[in-house]
């Protein structure tokens, strides 16, 4: 039987995981399409920044976004001084790394999905009068629809398990942990029931591993690629 504190802790991972999920579709969205139908100035340059964290040690960028969205930091301080909301130790610090983190998954998942939608499809609609924004909400999102899932599923696996960048914007000893840094607490201490132990590795494995294999059932039900 879980206790209080480790229910608590699962919930806590849910909530960071669940609250980055509905910020990240329109980002996602949004940036996929700017990518994929957009030439400008920069594309490159925007295209790396936002597949950095996927090459970047999670430590460096636990780090950067601790000196730039702090409370201190050259961003964070003034988002502070205006609206008295602080990232630094935290959950909206958790939910603004797994936003980072995931940020890569989903435009990419995404963004496949936008590229092999028929051009044609969208130059019809044109020709017939619909309007960009039109076009955009009958046509091209319906067809990106399963891009936007495995992009949601593979985001909140790597969210529930996000554990670096958590831990450089909250605190060690807070009250309410998150379950992946309470795992390894209580690893580390070697305390706690092997069934506990085996039920939360059991569930992070689950969203961990999991969706791999949906991704795949799914891009080839759909015909994505």
């Amino acid at each position: 039987m879980l206790t209080e504190y480790e229910v608590e802790a699962i919930f806590l991972s849910l909530k960071v995981a669940s609250v980055a999920i509905i910020w990240l579709i329109p980002i996602g969205v949004f940036l996929a399409w700017l990518l994929s139908k957009k030439d400008f100035v920069g594309k490159s340059l925007l295209d790396s920044v936002v597949h950095l964290p996927l090459v970047l040690p999670p430590v460096v960028v636990g780090y950067l976004l601790l000196i730039s969205m702090g409370r201190q930091g050259f961003i964070g301080q003034f988002i502070y001084q205006y609206t008295g909301m602080s990232f630094s130790f935290s959950w909206r610090g958790a939910v603004l790394a797994c936003i980072i983190v995931a940020l890569p998954l989903m435009v990419r998942s995404i963004r496949l999905s936008m590229e092999n939608v028929d051009f044609k499809l969208e130059q019809a609609a044109r020709t017939l009068g619909a309007s960009p924004q039109k076009v955009f909400w009958t046509i091209t999102l319906p067809l990106i629809i399963p891009g936007i899932i495995s992009g949601t599923m593979l985001s909140f696996a790597r969210s529930l398990v996000n554990l670096e960048q958590p831990l450089a914007l909250s605190p060690i000893f807070q009250e309410r942990r998150r379950l992946f840094l309470w795992l390894c607490i209580v690893f580390s201490k070697r305390q706690g029931q092997n069934l506990l132990r085996f039920a939360c590795v059991s569930f992070q494995l689950l969203f961990h591993w999991r969706p791999s294999i949906s991704l795949r059932r799914l891009i080839a039900g759909w015909g994505v690629v």
